[in-house]
């Protein structure tokens, strides 16, 4: 099946390799670092953990962010932080999706909604341009915008919260940092959405996320006010007992903006056979699933992202781009009825796909660590990576006045969408979806879960 793309067997594109520009020299366990990153070959040597998880009045609670990090070894769920960056720089990504130049493109204006306090974001992301060669972005030159959810001051650091604010300003750094790799000349609105433990608490234990999705709502809804060209959210939460009002409630409305792109990380837990996360379940969201990245000789392949991990001190744990089925939704926006009859008629997700493999993962400046994390370069992945950068492909494609959802990528010209095919998001491949659909848990020709349509190439699907 082909929709609006053309078909590439597991090598995506073949470009050459740019170096960083005025990329400080690494030193060689960085260059170590770097080359296995590259390779594909880093989890040899390096583990994986999940960037946000928190202890909330003595819960161990998922804190709904998507972001993994590269720990220091495979017995250590402490992240790898490095002196300089380790992982693929903006330009090498510019070189992997075929995009053109730094200054082609339109200039929007690219919305990121978050949670809690980061005092330092400014300041990290100006490290992060610079060390790349990317233009200033700051508030002073009118490119950097950072409010609460109704357009009020920053939020202000809660000493007791150390630890998950660590969590949160690291899918935050994320998020700026590849919006920035994305559209290197688009303005950047943070939208900080304060925490409320009751509410996330709410979400864990009781399965009742309506409040928190109505935080969300509030935060998109401000993002439509400032006219932004796309919102990219790296959050998910399953829906619980409270899938309808999430699902076609007041929630559900306050994320739907025909005219500007709303994109969702699809989730990092791999194919869900039961129910999806919110928001990117949402027929008007578009939802970005993942890939490996790798390369070294002068090309680019691309694969399904899963893998199987044994955290530091915990059982086994499967890590991968999500995909599944919303029964209880229509179809994606503009998605065909072929795609939309391997979840029965119903939603079907992902939509599109880009890097959100830690191990082939990305560079992050982070510095704020009021927990007593280490300031410094990290190597990111999930899908949270894979949601701003495509948020930040809308917003300098520019073609936004017929955007509702996915729409446009279903009719997106041949040649701008390449299939992936390789890989499986599921621990066991094909058998765990064989209930249903392979196409589900794997990535084959055409359309599949973990990957969607496949990955941009250039900016003619934006």
């Amino acid at each position: 099946m082909k929709v609006g793309r053309a078909l590439a067997l597991a090598v995506v594109l073949v470009v050459p390799l740019a170096a960083p520009a005025a990329a400080e020299p690494p030193g060689p366990e960085t260059a170590r670092i770097a080359q296995a990153v590259r390779a594909g070959t880093l989890g040899q040597d390096h583990s994986v953990a999940d960037a946000c998880t928190g202890v909330l009045q003595g819960h161990q609670v998922d804190l709904g962010c998507l972001a993994n990090l590269v720990t220091q070894d495979t017995s250590a769920n402490d992240p790898l932080t490095t002196p300089a960056p380790a992982g693929f720089s903006p330009q090498e990504l510019a070189s992997a999706f075929h995009l053109p130049g730094p200054d082609a493109g339109a200039s929007g204006l690219v919305t990121i909604v978050g949670v809690g306090a980061y005092p330092t974001l400014e300041s990290d992301l100006a490290t992060y341009r610079s060390q790349f060669g990317l233009p200033p972005c700051t508030a002073a030159g009118g490119c950097l915008k950072i409010t609460d959810y109704h357009g009020g001051p920053p939020l202000k650091p809660q000493k007791a919260l150390a630890q998950v604010e660590e969590a949160y300003a690291t899918e935050t750094a994320l998020d700026v940092d590849l919006a920035s790799a994305a559209c290197p000349k688009c303005r950047i609105a943070m939208v900080q959405i304060p925490m409320d433990v009751s509410r996330l608490l709410n979400a864990v234990l009781l399965q009742q996320p309506g409040e928190l999705a109505d935080d969300f709502g509030t935060a998109v809804n401000y993002a439509a006010s400032l006219r932004s060209g796309a919102v990219s959210m790296s959050y998910g939460v399953p829906t619980g007992v409270q899938g309808t009002y999430l699902g076609t409630g007041a929630p559900a409305q306050a994320l739907h903006h025909p005219g500007m792109a709303v994109v969702a990380a699809s989730g990092d837990k791999g194919y869900l056979g039961g129910p999806q996360l919110w928001p990117q379940e949402l027929p008007w969201v578009t939802s970005v699933g993942g890939t490996s990245l790798s390369g070294t000789d002068g090309s680019f392949v691309q694969k399904a992202w899963g893998s199987l991990f044994t955290p530091h001190g915990e059982q086994q744990r499967w890590v991968g781009a999500g995909s599944g089925c919303a029964p209880d939704l229509g179809p994606a926006q503009g998605q065909p009825a072929a795609i939309a009859a391997n979840c029965s008629g119903h939603r079907a997700g992902s939509d599109v796909a880009a890097v959100a493999d830690p191990l082939t993962g990305v560079a992050v400046y982070r510095s704020y660590a009021p927990n007593g994390g280490k300031a410094g370069w990290l190597v990111a992945g999930g899908t949270s990576a894979a949601s701003p950068f495509i948020a930040g492909l809308y917003a300098r494609g520019g073609h936004l006045s017929g955007v509702d959802g996915p729409n446009s990528l279903y009719r997106a010209p041949n040649g701008t969408i390449a299939d992936v095919s390789g890989g499986s998001n599921a621990q066991h491949g094909a058998a765990d979806c064989a209930q249903v659909k392979a196409v589900l848990c794997t990535a084959e020709p055409g359309w599949d879960g973990p990957t969607g349509l496949g990955v941009p190439v250039g900016l003619g699907a934006f």
